[in-house]
């Protein structure tokens, strides 16, 4: 079973960085990231694969810069220019397309911009 472990949510002002962490136990194909607010729906954040080809959502384009170091299996989510309606939980997603595929969540965590 494919571990996550995601870091650096917190507390941050508006227009102010943060940077989250998610580090994988294993090689995989596609690591992302996703959020889901209070009342809303989970949507997408942004996704690179392991040949570094990244996808945005339309909350984060622009903003956000995702990127990832295979050596450490771990992907990382820059995240500029925050604002108040970027406040929610942020998961990291593991998954792999091809058999045997995998489709693995994190745990989540908090992030809030509030001043």
């Amino acid at each position: 079973q494919v571990q996550l472990v995601e870091s650096g949510g917190g507390l941050v002002q508006p227009g102010g960085s943060l940077r989250l962490s998610c580090k994988a136990s294993i090689s995989i194909h596609t690591m992302g990231w996703y959020r889901q607010a209070p009342g809303k729906q989970r949507e997408l954040v942004a996704t690179i694969t392991s040949g570094g080809t990244a996808k945005y959502g339309d909350s984060a384009e622009g903003r956000f810069t995702i990127s990832r170091d295979n050596r450490v299996n771990t992907a990382y989510l820059e995240m500029d220019s925050l604002q108040p309606e970027d406040t929610a939980v942020y998961y990291c997603r593991a998954q792999r397309p091809y058999t045997p595929t995998i489709n693995v969540w994190g745990q989540g965590t908090q992030v809030t911009v509030s001043s």
